[in-house]
Parts: C-alpha cells; structure tokens; sequence
C-alpha cells in the first residue's frame, strides 16, 4: 500500500513561552490536526501527504516550510485575499492548555473541491479526514466530500477522527455530519464523549458498547481513545485493549493526533491490531512530554526511549 493523504486546515501558532496567567512573550509555530498527523506518519517511516490551502503570508510560508522539512508531501494552494488561520495557546497553570482560535475568513476555511487532486486520493493507501474540516465552511464541507467521493470509488480505505470541536458548529448538527463520514469509513477514531455523541448514547456508556455502536455505523475497525486509561478497539467483531504508558505529562495538546499517528502507521504496515494499539499508545505518551502541537511526535528510535530507566542518555 501507498501512504496516507490527509486534509485540512494548518494554522500559524503563537505559543507562551512559559506557564503563568499572563503570557507576554510567544514563539511563532504552526498547528493542525490533520498535518500533525501526516508528521507523525512521516516520523514514523510512513509516506504522507497534506492537502490544504494557506494564505500568502508568513504564517503560509511557515507552514510550507515545516511539512516540507519534516518530509510531508504538501498539496498547497496559496490564497492571496484571505490570511493564514491563527492560533493563540497559553498555559495559565502548568499542565493546563488554553488555545484560542482566530480562524473565520481564513485561507484554509476557503478550502474547495478544487484543491482536491484526483491522482492524489487515487493513489493513496489510505485517505484521512476530522470532524473539524468539515465545520469551518461549506466548500470546506464540499472538498471532504469530494475526497471521499473519490477514494470510494477507488477503493482507497478512509480513516476518521472525529475531532469534536464545538465551537465551529454553532448549533449545527455536528453528530449527523459525523454519521454520514463514520458510514463510509473503515476506521473509526473517537474519545468516549465523541463516540457517545456520534451513536446518540449517554455520556459513561461502556467504550466497548460505544465501539459496537459505532461499528454497527459502517467502519470494520472502531478505536475509542481513553486518554490515562489506554483505549480499546473494535475489529471484524473483536475488541482488544492496551493500556496508556504512565508518563509526566507536561503538554497534552497533540497527543491524539500522535495517537492516530501512530495506529495509522501501523496500518499501513500491515501489523496485527495489539501492535497498532501498542505504537498508537506510545506516541501519545511521547508527544505528552514536550511542548508543542507536533514538535514532540516521536521517530521510531524514540519509542523505546519509553523503556528507558536511565535519565542520562550517553
């Protein structure tokens, strides 16, 4: 199998450059579900590929700069009347992130069915969409459509994670949206209130109930992510479940996507589930312990860092 394509919308990030309630100096990096993603992939040894639209600025320069650099294929279109998306992220206590988004009229919110390349979905191994594109605007809505719409009709697997962003929403109805993606997927991805809102359930239903739920939907595979407590998955009718690798968390903002990262990987290799499970749940530890949305997303060498009991590496 070829790798994995992905799309969305990367934003220009403006991190605190320490903990505390009033951050006055900030760093200037670039965020995304979907592209931290394809880093994780392409960290991995994986071969991905980033579709999304940026605006001519030095945000949209930042971002094509960093995918290139971390070895992503980047499909980019470059809007000229229409900004990069801005993201602020502070942590007002350690250990607690708050990330303020400056999103509306931006670039990426423009993203189209024509910044969709059919040989790029056609020859994907894997296609791979969140429930936050598809909310940022109607022809955004339209491009996830039309990547869908091609790899079904290519035969190319579509991963989703569901990604609940609220606020994007604005009273529209998010659950439905992610019903009619989670019906043409074969692998699910959600946290356990993503996966109770998706099937209509109540908060605290049993994740193996959420993942039969879910698979009842459509999708051969359903992961459902418990953050401290591992995750369980569901596969052809089988569960099976890893647990988390305890770690000192110092950020957590990425965490999942590494997760993601890391199943997919292991996806495409071919590997039995208890080793996608076992890579996905130590990447998320891995990206847990440094800051950044991306920036802490493990190569394959650094998973056994995890084993380490010596704090000096020599």
């Amino acid at each position: 199998m070829s790798g994995l394509v992905t799309i969305g919308e990367t934003m220009g990030l403006f991190t605190a450059a320490e903990p505390g309630p009033r951050a006055d100096r900030f760093r200037l990096g670039i965020g995304g579900a979907e592209s931290n993603v394809a880093i994780g992939m392409a960290r991995l040894g994986a071969h991905a590929t980033w579709i999304g639209r940026v605006g001519q600025d030095t945000a949209g320069d930042l971002v094509r700069r960093e995918l290139t650099a971390e070895g992503v294929l980047a499909h980019i279109g470059v809007d000229a009347s229409a900004p990069t998306g801005l993201m602020v992220k502070t942590q007002p206590l350690a250990g607690l992130s708050r990330v303020e988004y400056h999103r509306a009229g931006s670039a990426g919110s423009r993203l189209s069915p024509t910044d969709i390349d059919p040989q790029v979905i056609q020859g994907a191994g894997l296609v791979h969409v969140t429930g936050i594109t598809p909310a940022l605007s109607g022809s955004a809505a339209a491009a996830i459509e039309t990547a869908l719409d091609l790899a079904e009709a290519a035969n190319v697997p579509i991963s989703f994670d569901v990604n609940h962003r609220s606020a994007l929403w604005r009273g529209r109805d998010s659950a439905g949206a992610y019903r009619a993606i989670a019906r043409r997927a074969t692998i699910v991805f959600a946290g356990a209130d993503e996966a109770a809102m998706l099937v209509g359930v109540e908060a605290g239903t049993a994740p193996e109930a959420l993942a039969r739920a879910i698979a009842d939907l459509g999708p051969s595979q359903v992961v459902i992510k418990l953050g401290a407590q591992g995750c369980l998955a569901l596969a052809d009718g089988a569960t099976t479940a890893a647990g988390a690798i305890p770690v000192a968390a110092v950020d957590t903002v990425g965490a999942g996507d590494a997760f993601v990262a890391g199943y997919l990987a292991e996806y495409l290799e071919g590997s039995a589930m208890s080793e996608r499970l076992a890579v996905a749940v130590r990447a998320g530890a891995c990206a847990c312990m440094a800051y950044g949305d991306w920036e802490s997303l493990p190569h394959r060498a650094d998973l056994a860092l995890l084993d380490s009991i010596d704090p000096v590496i020599r």
